[in-house]
């Protein structure tokens, strides 16, 4: 793992930054000439089908999976990230979906978990808490009280507190592996709203989901993957759904589409004939 960066890469910056990943599985090829490219104050999302290698990659830049090749520059440093400890010391979180939490525990005691100040041999209990609301003000959170148990909060609130969480060590990268998954309609605004807070603090993110609407939101662009490939990339504001679902689901490939595109050249060449 390379030394640790304190600095805050200036928006627009490229922060991380992956070139030719594989990963090897046995004989399954999980990953194959993998790029991708994450700037300081973006949202890229990573669609795709399920088995698309969404989730190995996720895995490889977190430090759960170790690429067989390839390139990982964060930072502007090239890294080997030898476990997730590696990738949190470097700057890179990760919410995962079932996100961790202790419901009998309150939010400032999972927001610590594992990381909690200390005054001495006691915990620092006033520390904890003026850090957990400084943290919930930072992504304009919506929690009634610091000390309310984790069991006690609805889903999008459970989510805030996931994401608040990740930024406990100051990071540069917040990956968000599907985090509006299940959630209601009002839930899921308010988690699309802290996506948006992330961005605005000037960190890379990125998001992971199936639904096409939600990152349409707040993506600024979208990478999508199919048979561990990179498949498309395209800037949000330039791109419709239904591109973004054939891309997904390889739709110029298959064979309604290629006989569709045979008829439509043979249409086109008896009407040049008959002009």
């Amino acid at each position: 793992m390379s030394a640790t960066t304190t600095e805050k890469p200036v928006t627009g910056q490229t922060v991380l930054s992956l070139t030719g990943i594989n990963k090897r599985f046995g004989a399954v090829q999980a990953l194959t000439d993998v790029h991708l490219e994450v700037a300081a104050g973006e949202v890229v999302a990573l669609v795709g089908d399920n088995g698309a290698g969404k989730s190995t990659l996720v895995k490889v830049i977190s430090g759960v999976y170790q690429p067989d090749e390839g390139d990982i520059t964060f930072a502007g440093r090239k890294i080997s990230v030898g476990g997730p400890s590696d990738a949190q010391a470097l700057g890179i979180a990760t919410v995962f979906q079932d996100l961790a939490l202790c419901d009998n525990l309150d939010v400032v005691a999972n927001l610590f978990l594992g990381q909690e100040r200390l005054l001495g041999p006691v915990l620092d209990e006033v520390t904890m808490e003026k850090e957990a609301w400084r943290l919930l003000r930072t992504l304009s959170a919506k929690i009634p009280s610091v000390r309310i148990p984790i069991a006690g909060l609805s889903g999008g609130q459970r989510q805030t507190v996931a994401i608040a969480r990740s930024l406990v060590g100051n990071p540069k990268l917040v990956m968000l592996d599907e985090p509006t998954a299940a959630l209601g309609v009002a839930q899921t605004a308010e988690v699309l709203n802290l996506v948006e807070r992330l961005r605005e603090t000037g960190l890379g993110v990125i998001l992971i989901s199936h639904n096409m609407a939600d990152v349409q939101a707040v993506a600024d662009r979208i990478v999508v993957m199919r048979l561990g490939r990179n498949a498309a990339e395209f800037r949000t504001e330039e791109t419709t759904t239904e591109q973004l679902v054939a891309a997904i689901t390889g739709a110029s490939d298959n064979v309604v589409a290629a006989r569709a595109s045979r008829r439509a050249g043979t249409t086109d060449t008896t009407e040049g004939a008959g002009q």
